[in-house]
C-alpha cells in the first residue's frame, strides 16, 4: 500500500481510548495506576505515538474494560469473509 500513512489511523485509536476514559470518568493517572504503567504512557497512547509497546496499549484496553473488545474485532471469524475462508486458518502459512 504505497503512500498509505498509519499515523491517522493511530490517532483515531488514542481518540478514542481517551473518549473510554472520559465516558468512564476515569483520570489517566487512575487509568495509569490499574494498567501498571506511567501517566506519561497513557498520554503518548491517547496521543497515537507509534512507539508505544503493544504491551501498554493492550493494559490500557484492559484497565478500561474494552480489552475483550479489541479482540473480538481482530479475530477473522467474526467477519464474513473470514468464515468464507475458515478453512484456511489450518494452513501453516499464508500464501
Amino acid at each position: 500500500m504505497s503512500g498509505y500513512k498509519i499515523d491517522q489511523q493511530l490517532s483515531d485509536v488514542g481518540e478514542h481510548i481517551r473518549g473510554w476514559r472520559m465516558v468512564l470518568g476515569l483520570t489517566a493517572q487512575q487509568v495509569a495506576e490499574r494498567a501498571g504503567i506511567t501517566r506519561s504512557t497513557v498520554h503518548k497512547i491517547e496521543a497515537g505515538d507509534s512507539g508505544v509497546r503493544w504491551g501498554s496499549v493492550a493494559q490500557v484496553l484492559r484497565a478500561l474494560g474494552i480489552l475483550d473488545k479489541a479482540v473480538e474485532a481482530t479475530d477473522p471469524l467474526s467477519s464474513d469473509i473470514g468464515r468464507l475462508r475458515a478453512d484456511r486458518l489450518t494452513k501453516r502459512r499464508a500464501q
